[in-house]
């Protein structure tokens, strides 16, 4: 009888045989380089040290060749590491955690919806489908001023939010880093849909008498994203400016924005925008280094507002009524695929293992030149990221880019807790995000973090931050009195 033979395709596992591919194509060099210096190192012991001091000796070399050859060995390294960019450091960071009396249920919500649009039901009965599948938990937050029936959105309120948020958040900063008012050479402060006179920059160079030559940002109009647009432009500002401190702050009023009309598309921010805010310290002065937690890497920037659909698909206007709002358009989300597929595709060259750009590159060639059916190659992602901080703006966005990412539900629980525990913060919420893998423990010293953040106009924006030492789990920040209940479990739907 014919020996019966397993089937050794079915047998392999294939994620070992990529595994295998994959070591040998990122340490190709280490391979190729160990046999050559192998050989050289048995050569020298073959010929041995009187030979080889004797040809030492044969070689004669002019006084003017050794000090020109000197020179130009010391000109070509002092050349190199001036024009090293310079190394930026986030020393730490802080987040804004609104007051227990700022509290808004499911239920307080959903009653006051009842009351101020008493004479729209479908639009009370659209919030509450909405709010029931939005993943935002119970304990999100909205200012003051929301808590009216009707609500107050004055510019005293507005002003009044935007102190609480941005001075608490500041303070805590200085309170962690030690930081003086003094020592802050750089400010820079972004908030999309509240641009007071003066401007937000301008209130806190005044509460906390800043020096008269700061260099001051006012940052406004540019979405969720504006975050990383404030952290690329610290980053140039510091490159250019040595021996500097940088203060980035990231948040987004509500008061003012609070819509109160019956476009459903202008409903939806209604359900999902919440209190928060970040203050971040970024320094390239190298007495930093040992304390910063983070080094920058890069900022990878994309904008899609050439389109004009991309351009309309986040859009404050008017309704019939004259009412203001923010208009979400249905196109949102094909918009942000398109966009963060631009981002991925930058930035994936500049971050991904020589293994998986390869396998990227092949099957790119092989859908051009042989089969255009090919299914795409997404490079894992998670090669070249340990943590990913995903702009909590709802949970769709998160699971589209879970999805198409193909992470596990760990590496975006971050995200997911983020928004049930604050909600949409708009461009502060990548660090509730990165706090919350700090008051896990798991951030650790080398691991690479991803951040991605999308915003109106339409962007797409990443930064990526390289750990610059161990990170202790904190005793204070935004997680301190809640983070051993988390994760929690989100139901698809939570019935109202």
């Amino acid at each position: 009888m014919a020996q019966i033979l397993p089937n050794f395709t079915s047998s392999v596992k294939l994620k070992y045989v990529k595994l295998g591919y994959q070591y040998l194509i990122n340490h190709i060099l280490t391979f190729i380089l160990v046999p050559i210096i192998a050989s050289i190192a048995l050569e020298i012991l073959r010929i041995g040290p009187h030979e080889l001091l004797a040809m030492a000796q044969s070689v004669q070399l002019d006084t003017l060749q050794v000090l020109c050859s000197t020179f130009l060995i010391i000109f070509i390294s002092t050349v190199y590491f001036m024009s090293k960019p310079r190394s930026i450091y986030l020393v730490d960071y802080a987040c804004y955690k609104p007051p227990v009396t700022f509290r808004v249920p499911f239920a307080t919500f959903m009653e006051h919806s009842r009351l101020i649009l008493k004479e729209n039901p479908k639009s009370v009965d659209f919030q509450m489908r909405i709010l029931e599948r939005s993943g935002l938990g119970e304990e999100t937050c909205l200012p003051p001023a929301i808590h009216y029936i009707p609500p107050k959105p004055t510019m005293e309120a507005a002003r009044g939010e935007a102190e609480l948020v941005i001075f608490s958040s500041i303070d805590a900063l200085f309170e962690k880093t030690g930081l003086k008012p003094k020592d802050i050479d750089i400010l820079i402060v972004n908030c999309s849909l509240f641009s007071p006179t003066p401007s937000l920059s301008a209130m806190i160079v005044n509460k906390y008498k800043l020096r008269s030559n700061i260099r001051s940002f006012n940052l406004s109009g540019m979405g969720c994203s504006a975050g990383l647009i404030s952290i690329d432009l610290a980053r140039d500002l510091l490159q250019t400016h040595p021996n500097s401190n940088a203060i980035v702050v990231s948040t987004e009023i509500i008061t003012p924005n609070y819509y109160q009309g019956k476009e459903r598309a202008m409903l939806l921010p209604n359900c999902l925008f919440r209190m928060g805010g970040a203050a971040m310290l970024l320094s390239n002065k190298r007495r930093e280094r040992s304390r910063a937690k983070y080094r920058l890497v890069r900022v990878v920037r994309t904008h899609k507002g050439g389109d004009d659909k991309a351009f309309r698909c986040v859009y404050e206007e008017e309704d019939a009524q004259g009412k203001c709002g923010i208009n979400l358009s249905k196109d949102l989300m094909a918009i942000a695929a398109e966009a963060l597929k631009s981002n991925i595709t930058t930035i994936g060259p500049l971050v991904l293992p020589a293994s998986e750009q390869l396998l990227f590159l092949f099957t790119l060639i092989g859908r051009k030149i042989f089969n255009p059916k090919w299914k795409p190659y997404i490079p894992d992602f998670k090669l070249a990221f340990e943590h990913f901080c995903i702009h909590a703006g709802g949970r769709a966005v998160i699971d589209e880019l879970q999805k198409n990412l193909q992470l596990s539900a760990e590496h975006v629980e971050a995200s997911r807790m983020a928004l049930h525990r604050f909600g949409n913060t708009s461009s502060s919420s990548l660090w509730y995000e990165m706090s919350y893998i700090e008051a896990k423990g798991r951030m650790k010293k080398g691991d690479r973090v991803w951040q991605i953040a999308f915003g109106s106009g339409f962007k797409c924006n990443s930064a990526v931050w390289k750990c610059n030492r161990t990170v202790k789990t904190p005793a204070d920040g935004p997680w301190q009195d809640c983070i051993d209940r988390y994760p929690v479990h989100i139901p698809e739907v939570v019935k109202l």
